[in-house]
This record gives structure tokens, sequence and C-alpha cells, in this order.
């Protein structure tokens, strides 16, 4: 098992929470806590006992102020790609995770943390949040799905405009745009995401993880989405969920599905 230095884990009633921790970096990520961060999801994913997983950020001030960009320096092309790829199949694993993947946004989302953010589910921020993709003020551009996952949530015209110009929006704004689905305070944070993940929880697991697989399927145009929506649809009968919800719901009763 991977030991880990620069995240924090907490379970508390089946829900993990992992909390970035490098305050004196602003929670910048570097190689070994994007590694991190895709083994505990993993490990969660897996995990019979955990329904939900919130990622956030320690202190009041970042949820993940960019990529450490120490690591950057004297990179060759070759490397660059292997660090972007790295990072890539990572924020991969949390898209397509089958449980719940929240962001619970509590202070600057900029670069690699607006990528990281972007590839949860579901983004809550507190109200001091803020969100950008300053990279090309490095001579760069996104290399965590920023240029992609930027333009699926708030679309090519507005993505294309903070993306060229490195401009910063608020929680409000990035809540007007479509970025985030909620804005609470943030002594309210971890605790809306908690809720949301409970609300998750009275569903079928069956049914969530054919949620997410047929919305990502939009995005892969390698995939005809349609089509991998109706065998998605028929996986889901034959199933313990299904018999139990339909059931419970001629028998007028609330369904109790078995966590898996």
């Amino acid at each position: 098992m991977m030991t880990y230095q620069n995240i924090l884990l907490n379970i508390h009633e089946h829900v993990l929470t992992i909390t970035i921790n490098r305050p004196d970096k602003l929670n910048a990520l570097n190689r070994k806590t994007i590694q991190e961060i895709g083994d505990a999801v993993q490990r969660a994913e897996k995990d019979a006992a955990i329904d939900g997983i919130i990622i956030t950020g320690s202190g009041p001030k970042s949820f993940v102020a960019g990529a450490d960009i120490s690591e950057f320096l004297n990179c060759t092309k070759a490397e660059g790609k292997e660090m972007s790829a790295e990072g890539h199949k990572v924020f991969r694993s949390i898209e397509t995770c089958n449980k719940p993947v929240v962001a619970a946004v509590n202070g600057f989302a900029l670069g690699g943390g607006c990528e990281l953010a972007m590839s949860c589910h579901i983004r809550i921020a507190s109200a001091n949040a803020k969100f950008g993709q300053p990279e090309v003020n490095l001579g760069l551009i996104p290399g965590y799905g920023g240029t992609q996952r930027l333009v699926q949530l708030i679309g090519k015209g507005k993505a294309l405009e903070l993306l060229m110009t490195a401009d910063m929006i608020n929680a409000e704004e990035a809540h007007r745009l479509g970025l985030v689905n909620m804005v609470t305070t943030p002594e309210e944070l971890l605790s809306e995401a908690d809720k949301f993940i409970k609300k998750v929880k009275r569903v079928s697991p069956v049914a969530i993880r054919g949620i997410v697989r047929s919305v990502n399927a939009y995005f892969d145009k390698d995939i005809d989405g349609l089509a991998f929506e109706v065998d998605a649809f028929g996986e889901c009968f034959g199933t313990e969920d299904f018999t139990e919800g339909v059931n419970a719901f001629l028998e007028k009763r609330k369904p109790e599905f078995v966590r898996t």
C-alpha cells in the first residue's frame, strides 16, 4: 500500500474525504500528490464500505493553487508529455469512478486545481473560491484535461476566453457559467458535499455506475453515446437493484439497495 505524504484521508459515515495537504505550497500538485490522489480514489472505488468521495484542500485559502511549477524546470518535451499523460490517467480515473466524487473547492482552484475539480462529478464551491487556467502566463497550455473539460462545462466561447486571458473568476461567476453546481459558505462546504453523497447513497449503485459511464460516453469520439445508453439501460434489467427498485415502487415503499 502506498504511504501518503501529501494527502490526508478521513472516513466518516462511509464517506472518504481526501484532503490535499501541502499548505506551504497552497496545495500545489506535484507528481507525487497526483499519484497519491489516484491511488486513494482507486482503493475507495473498490471498497464496498465507502459510498462516495470528497476531494478538498487543507487550509482556508486554497483548494489547489495549480501545479508545482518547480517540477517544470529543465523538463524536456518528452518529459512534459509524460507528466501530462500521468495526470490525465489519474484525472480520468476520477471522472470515471463508479462512486460519486465531489470537489469541495475551498479557495483557489487554478491551473491543475481547476482541472482536478473539473474531473470530479460535482463541484461545490465556498464563496471565497476562485477559478482559472493561467497556464498561458507560463508559455503553456493546460495539461491535465483543462482544454477539454472546460469546454464541456461552460462552452467553447467562454472557455477560449478564460484559457486565452488567464482571467480568474469568482465562485458566483463559476456557478452562473455552470462550472460549479453550488456555492455555499466556507463553514458549510464539507457538510454540503457530504449531503450530496448521502442523497446519492439512497439510489441504486448499479444505476449510478450506468449514469457515469453513459454521460462520459457522450464525450468519447469513438463511442456512439445513444447506442451506449441502449446497452447500459438493458444491462440494468435482471440486476438485484432493478428487481428491488421496481418491487419497491409497486409496493409503495422506499427501496433498499445493497451497497457494492
